[in-house]
């Protein structure tokens, strides 16, 4: 018989051997998820305009693919809050700094080549510094200048500013959390310093020399270079197509993170930080990798949103965005990834509904209900009652429809907490 590792004479716990089982195996949620998104996929690859039938409009598709951009950065949320303990509002602001970045080199090149075929008839073509030149006035022309900032250095390179996608939004995630970890900064006074940290970022942007255009943003982001002969109902489902597979590779790569050592590690931080930190374990540089970790993730579903959507301004990085973002995990279920996924689902897609104009105003006589301006007020109530009827939130159905029974166990407890291994189980 193989003896534990913990104390001679006592046998292997019952978990051993499941620890040979595959990842998928061990957490068959992860297919589950897998399969439904692609029957999801191949439902509206189906209906689509450019592919199938016609029934989805190409702006419904464009709707659907932002959808699961905004599932992808909750998942994030979930790693950093659901798991890790820490309530960040500063996510969203990762998230727009990835579309900031993508952004650039879309509007540099669409410019380009708007100037390039305006110049197309004259006997000389532009030196490269006319066309520069040209490239900043029209870019920049709109908040009175010319002058190409030097944050625009490499726009006109996509590998350069894919890099840039993750390097900036992960680079300010890992100076800050490092400064706020290591003084060991927790609760809600760290809550309040990502918000300020997003304050900051978005007061910087509205600032016209802050080189991004300032209050007007970035717009016209979906004028693909390369794809402006397509019809956007063919662009629209690419881009689905691209979301799809981002959010999928992001809850396998979640799901990896949470399943193993640096998982449990992570949620013993969320119970018990001072105990895991008596344990010897590096607590501030645990928090400071998932941290980093999910900054990153949430930049990418910034990258891939921001070109469906057409423009991005700093309103979208002001405080308000992560806190909808933490509402949107709450309402799904935090601490369970497909939680994250259907809160952020439902909620986008019922705000759809509800701001578009597609939800029925109620006459009441004395006053008429209009939900474009009710939305919120009704989202925040929705908040509160999760909060206190229903903490797990919409994916705590799951546990219902799975009817999860606690095992019936026999014999000794092997350890002092209840629901130790006990002895006929370690067999």
């Amino acid at each position: 018989m193989i003896r534990s590792s913990f104390a001679p004479g006592v046998a292997p716990v019952l978990g051993a051997p499941k620890a040979h089982r595959s990842f998928v195996m061990r957490n068959p949620s992860v297919l589950i998820f897998l399969g439904i998104l692609a029957l999801f996929t191949l439902a509206v690859t189906l209906g689509a305009e450019a592919t199938g039938t016609g029934a989805l409009s190409t702006s419904f598709v464009k709707t659907l693919g932002m959808t699961l951009c905004l599932c992808l950065v909750a998942i994030a949320m979930d790693l950093v809050w659901g798991y890790c303990g820490i309530l960040s509002l500063g996510h969203f602001a990762f998230f727009g700094l990835g579309g900031y970045m993508i952004g650039m080199w879309l509007m540099w090149e669409r410019t380009e080549g708007i100037v390039l075929s305006a110049t197309a008839a004259q006997a000389l073509p532009p030196t490269p510094d006319e066309l520069r030149a040209a490239v900043g006035q029209q870019i920049f022309g709109v908040v009175g200048g010319s002058e190409i900032p030097a944050i625009w250095a490499f726009a006109s390179s996509l590998p350069a500013q894919l890099a840039l996608v993750v390097l900036v939004p992960g680079l300010l995630a890992l100076v800050f959390g490092w400064l706020a970890f290591r003084s060991r900064v927790t609760g809600v006074y760290l809550s309040i310093l990502t918000q300020a940290m997003t304050l900051a970022l978005a007061l910087y942007l509205f600032q016209n020399e802050s080189g991004l255009r300032g209050n007007n943003g970035l717009s016209g982001l979906q004028n693909i270079p390369g794809m402006t002969h397509l019809p956007q109902s063919e662009v629209s489902i690419r881009f689905f197509w691209a979301s799809a597979a981002a959010l999928a590779i992001g809850y396998v790569l979640a799901a990896w993170v949470v399943a193993g050592k640096f998982g449990s590690v992570i949620r013993g931080i969320r119970d018990d930080e001072a105990r895991v930190r008596f344990l010897g374990y590096n607590v501030e540089g645990y928090k400071l990798v998932i941290f980093t970790l999910t900054a990153i993730i949430a930049a990418i579903a910034g990258a891939l949103y921001y070109p469906q959507a057409g423009i991005i301004s700093p309103a979208e990085i002001a405080p308000i965005a992560s806190i909808y973002l933490a509402v949107w995990v709450a309402i799904g279920g935090r601490g369970r990834l497909y939680g994250a996924v259907i809160g952020a689902a439902f909620v986008s897609l019922v705000s759809s509904w509800f701001t578009g104009g597609q939800a029925p105003d109620i006459d009441l006589g004395f006053y008429v209900i209009r939900w474009t301006d009710w939305w919120l007020v009704l989202l925040g109530f929705s908040f509160i009652l999760v909060t206190l009827f229903a903490p797990k939130g919409i994916g705590g159905l799951v546990d219902v429809i799975r009817h999860k029974v606690v095992p019936d166990r026999h014999g000794a407890d092997l350890g002092p907490d209840k629901g130790s291994f006990r002895e006929a189980e370690q067999q």
